[in-house]
């Protein structure tokens, strides 16, 4: 099904907004956007909603999948993603939402063989609304075989060099608020110089579920604080990654800091091996209680 805007599709969903989890994939370019549709649907999201140009062409199969219900949405002029999801974060309240750029993958604990619904039924058992996520930057290995830094197969990534920090809170004399941090690390802190102060974090709430009056603010975060936690107040919940080609893209394209950099690669680069094992064991999400 497609849509030729985000309204229509609103009026008339369907049954693409009667059973969750769904997921909103939102295309930039037309860079590996089949990969992540595909890696979406495999996950066993009940919907999944593409916002790109009607320009942008996808592949047969991808196209034929009766999960994907298509709307045209241009990024390029104007249209952001934050209003996108508040409108479909309005019009489903109580399902589970996710909410990605093409060449970005969700990964989980055990995502190879348990489904994306599974793991929400075991975090809304566990009186959690929201999921934090981490995006781990990949990159191409070399840049002269991949000027634009994406490369499935030859796929890097760093295994450490992440750090959080203490989150302020402007309401309360700066104070840290309650089980909430800033997360840094990747590509986004190693050329920081090129990358604006507020777009270094890397954590995002990109798993969520809707409700009346929640909204997505432009850090990423929810209106609804709780939402915004790592983890309850009790012990340590599930966290998931997505992994992202979208900022090695960015610099690569950017005539700013495309000519400094001749690799992404540096002692702590490792090949991504597509697996959620390798990311456990890095600590970059974690089970909680989930085994």
């Amino acid at each position: 099904m497609s849509a030729p805007d985000l309204r229509t599709f609103l009026d008339s969903p369907g049954k693409a907004l009667s059973k969750g989890p769904i997921a909103m994939v939102f295309a930039e370019d037309e860079t590996e956007l089949n990969s992540t549709l595909r890696h979406h649907f495999d996950a066993g999201f009940a919907a999944v909603l593409l916002f790109a140009p009607d320009a942008f062409v996808l592949e047969r199969d991808v196209a034929a999948d009766p999960r994907l219900q298509r709307i045209c949405h241009d990024l390029a002029l104007g249209k952001t993603v934050r209003e996108a999801v508040n409108a479909v974060i309005a019009a489903a309240p109580e399902l589970w939402m996710y909410y990605c750029y093409n060449a970005e993958y969700l990964f989980y604990p055990f995502c190879e063989t348990r489904t994306i619904g599974e793991m929400l039924s075991f975090h809304a058992e566990e009186r959690r609304d929201a999921m934090l996520t981490y995006v781990i930057d990949l990159y191409a290995d070399d840049l002269d075989a991949y000027p634009d830094a994406v490369s499935l197969e030859t796929a890097h990534m760093d295994k450490s060099g992440y750090y959080a920090l203490a989150r302020p809170d402007p309401l309360n004399h700066d104070h840290p608020k309650e089980r909430q941090l800033d997360f840094f690390g990747g590509l986004r802190w190693r050329y920081e110089e090129h990358i604006p102060a507020k777009r270094r974090k890397i954590d995002r709430i990109a798993l969520f579920r809707a409700k009346p009056m929640l909204e997505l603010r432009e850090d990423h975060t929810l209106t609804d604080e709780e939402c915004n936690t790592y983890a309850c107040a009790w012990h340590h919940n599930v966290t998931s990654a997505i992994l992202s080609f979208r900022t090695a893209k960015a610099l690569k394209h950017n005539p700013g800091s495309t000519f400094d950099i001749q690799t992404f690669k540096w002692h702590n680069s490792v090949p991504f091996e597509w697996h959620s094992r390798q990311l456990l064991d890095l600590g970059l999400i974690e089970p909680g209680q989930w085994f």
